[in-house]
């Protein structure tokens, strides 16, 4: 029913117990703390979940859930001194194996590819070499550039197709070139090659194109394989380019195998 209502009175000295209402700002306020907070969390239990931990010798954190380490080199990295990095070491962690740049489109060598490429051999470092594939060559000529310099030997790691430029190719063009350097790679040495590419590089020209290859894949953000492990074959993973090791001046890139001792063993045996 409708009707009019009497104006209630307090009797002098009377109290009314009641929780004033919080102001709409002071509850929006509220929520985003709890946001944020939230948001801490979750990403501390994302980012934890690679075991990180600072290795003072190498100058970076090291996502130790994993137990195989490795760097890769090129002449950037000046003349190496290779029993320095051999015995680089802090606790349980080592260098356990280093990609080494070989070749670039169509003619040319890494210029401390021949030094490293025996240095490695030579104080017993597990060794695998890269080719930088450049879009505007024949790929038949980058395939021959690499196989006239690369003479893979028992236990050297699988040649690897490094991908991050597009020299202003059209996408079929180059899905197309890289389709046959790695044919003819694998028929040439007997093993699948490995890709190494960037995020934006494995969506636009390798996610379905080339998912049943092996990837090594770059990415500075501590939850980056996260994100795309799952969809994709990846084996390494690049996570730094701005650690150190003895035995080379300035820094130098930071990889890790994503899979079991026995798979790396298994990788590494592979010829």
């Amino acid at each position: 029913m409708q009707g009019m209502t009497k104006k209630k009175t307090r009797s002098s000295g009377s109290k009314v117990n009641y929780l004033k209402p919080l102001p709409a700002k002071g509850w929006a306020i509220i929520g985003a703390i709890v946001i944020v907070i939230g948001g801490l969390i979750w990403w501390n239990d994302r980012t934890d979940e690679n075991q990180w931990e600072f290795i003072s010798k190498f100058g970076i954190k090291l996502p130790l859930r994993y137990k195989v380490h490795g760097i890769d080199v090129s002449h950037h990295n000046a003349k190496i001194n290779w029993d320095k990095l051999k015995s680089a070491r802090s606790e349980n962690v080592g260098i356990d194996f280093v990609y080494i740049k070989a070749t670039e489109g169509a003619t040319h060598l890494d210029t401390q590819f021949k030094r490293n490429w025996a240095e490695a051999k030579r104080v017993g470092m597990k060794r695998g070499a890269y080719h930088f594939y450049n879009p505007r060559v024949m790929s038949d000529r980058q395939v021959d550039n690499f196989i006239g310099q690369v003479r893979m030997e028992a236990g050297d790691l699988p040649p690897v197709l490094d991908l991050e430029v597009n020299g202003g190719k059209p996408d079929d063009i180059i899905i197309k070139g890289v389709r046959n350097w790695l044919t003819l790679i694998e028929a040439h040495y007997g093993v699948k090659p490995i890709i190494y590419v960037n995020e934006h590089y494995y969506k636009k020209y390798i996610s379905g194109n080339f998912d049943e290859y092996p990837l090594w894949l770059a990415g500075y953000s501590r939850t980056h394989l996260n994100d795309l492990a799952s969809d994709a074959h990846v084996l390494f993973w690049q996570h730094s380019e701005k650690g150190w090791v003895d035995g080379i001046r300035g820094f130098v890139d930071y990889n890790v195998f994503l899979h079991e001792r026995a798979d790396w063993e298994n990788l590494a045996d592979a010829e």
